[in-house]
């Protein structure tokens, strides 16, 4: 067999229709015409056919979709959560800026924060989530917020954030709610970030982040993970747009469950609290009602002890001990056994407390699942 002929098969035309779900575009670069448009594409931000690391026609699709679902002009589609939180704060600071974020933050956030930003020169001042406003008033170049907050469940009033600093640009990690129960930016967002890995894909086997906003931002932050590297792949952005057609499905399931399951462990006598915006026992009840239009299928709740809580870990039978969340399955962690490996102290989280996002599963069976944990 000539090499030539293995390297450069002719396939003819064959009959058939259109595909009704976008192929995946398995390949690293494109064969671009022989003209000038060819620098016209790669001087293009996110060209879908130029190279992939650039974009691609996969991504382009989700990135549509993730839009849409956000009320953004673009969206911009990165390999995780975290590249897109990298992406929209390392595009938008330079050394000598003022960042000010919160106390309660996903752990490598909070590393990128606390460690990493101020090594090149920018400012960061990290406050209790309920004095982000006042603290965003005293003078900000970019506000960071997250709400609800990791494993807490505290909310950031978002529109007293944008009110108090209208001169800075907000950034919001939007992964616990979804745009399905909050749009920051109907409330004074310039870019959200969420990591897609989560509820928008919702089947636990992707791994990707995504940027939402005013055009400039995203193309401005797509040039930072132009250079970075970042890259959500096709097949990957090819399985996220497919758990994006069934997203709002999912989430109508995820709040019902959740509440139910919140409500299951409030009533419960070895729970000390629980923490979950839908109860009216939460302390910013009334801001979820204003700011969410549900609660979702995250929650934590509170034990007698770390001995106890620890107990109800081993006890589950539905629930998987594991990290991550938004998936069809229940997961349970202790977070206070994990922070450790992520760079928190002792007293970042109650050793009491478990964190639940809340499956597709039957409600009555993950509270079940969860009470015979607690009589264990």
């Amino acid at each position: 067999m000539n090499m030539t002929d293995l390297l450069h098969p002719v396939a003819g035309p064959r009959p058939g229709g259109t595909p009704v779900v976008t192929p995946v575009y398995q390949t690293s670069t494109y064969d671009l015409p022989r003209t000038p448009e060819a620098a016209q594409i790669a001087g293009a931000v996110a060209p879908v056919g130029y190279y992939t690391r650039y974009g691609s026609p996969n991504a382009a699709e989700a990135e549509a979709m993730l839009a849409a679902l956000d009320g953004a002009e673009r969206a911009l589609l990165v390999g995780s959560g975290m590249a897109a939180i990298s992406a929209a704060l390392l595009s938008n600071l330079r050394a000598g800026a003022r960042v000010v974020a919160q106390t309660a933050h996903y752990t490598a956030a909070l590393t990128l924060l606390r460690d990493v930003l101020p090594a090149y020169g920018v400012e960061v001042s990290l406050v209790p989530q309920e004095s982000l406003p006042s603290a965003a008033a005293s003078g900000a170049d970019v506000v960071y917020a997250e709400t609800p907050s990791n494993p807490a469940m505290t909310l950031t009033d978002l529109a007293a954030v944008r009110a108090a600093a209208p001169g800075a640009l907000l950034i919001v990690d939007n992964t616990f709610a979804t745009p399905y129960n909050t749009r920051p930016l109907s409330l004074g967002a310039d870019l959200v970030v969420q990591s897609a890995t989560k509820y928008l894909n919702g089947h636990s086997d992707v791994t990707a982040g995504v940027v939402t906003g005013r055009a400039e931002l995203v193309e401005r932050a797509w040039e930072t993970a132009r250079v970075l590297g970042p890259v959500c792949h096709p097949f990957e952005a090819w399985l996220l747009a497919r758990g994006l057609r069934t997203f709002p499905l999912r989430m109508a399931r995820h709040n019902a469950a959740g509440q139910a399951v919140a409500e299951a462990l409030a009533a419960h006598p070895r729970v000390r609290a629980v923490h979950y915006p839908g109860l009216p026992t939460h302390p910013q009840h009334d801001l979820a009602r204003r700011q969410m239009t549900g609660f979702g299928g995250m929650l934590s709740f509170t034990v007698d002890s770390p001995a106890a809580a620890l107990r109800v870990l081993q006890s589950t039978r539905l629930a998987r001990n594991a990290v991550s969340l938004g998936g069809l399955e229940t997961l349970i962690t202790h977070p206070a056994s994990l922070i450790f490996s992520h760079g928190g102290t002792s007293d970042s989280v109650d050793a009491s407390l478990l964190r639940v996002s809340v499956g597709l599963e039957e409600p009555s069976d993950i509270i079940a699942d969860l009470v015979q944990a607690l009589s264990a």
